[in-house]
């Protein structure tokens, strides 16, 4: 049995699918696209085998010259979102039990944290609204 040169090329762009799946590294998924325009190439064109491993490869390398770069940067500019307590610096938080140098409560984000003045000769009365500048451990240091 003789399988066309169209077949083992989907085969191949198959597995380089999978691999991208698995290892979540485009580039392979790039080369897919190459092999994909070799079977096209191969079965719809009726190419030869030294036309279809040059259409892989300036298809594959096309791709990886352009998409690469482009995505890349879309990375780098991505702006990178505070998690955890870093999301919690600089949001506002209304003052449950009296806030000063040596402690109190606030209700930061819908929860209640322990919290500290930043300035300790500070005090906050119940209901005030306090800036948080700073997360340390369980406590908010407030101003």
């Amino acid at each position: 049995m003789d399988i066309d040169a169209w077949l083992w090329w989907l085969i191949g762009a198959a597995v380089l699918g999978i691999a991208l799946v698995i290892t979540a590294m485009p580039e392979l998924g790039m080369l897919a696209v190459g092999a994909v325009a070799a079977a096209v190439v191969s079965g719809i064109l009726g190419g030869g085998a030294v036309l279809q491993v040059v259409v892989f490869a300036v298809v594959s390398t096309a791709l990886i010259a352009v998409v690469r770069p482009i995505a890349k940067r879309q990375r780098a500019q991505r702006p990178q979102h505070a998690t955890g307590v870093d999301a919690l610096k600089g949001r506002q938080a209304v003052v449950l039990e009296r806030v000063d140098g040596s402690g109190g409560r606030i209700k930061l984000a819908g929860e209640v944290w322990s919290a500290r003045a930043l300035d300790s000769g500070r005090a906050f009365e119940v209901g005030e609204e306090v800036d948080v500048v700073e997360i340390e451990g369980a406590t908010a240091i407030v101003m």
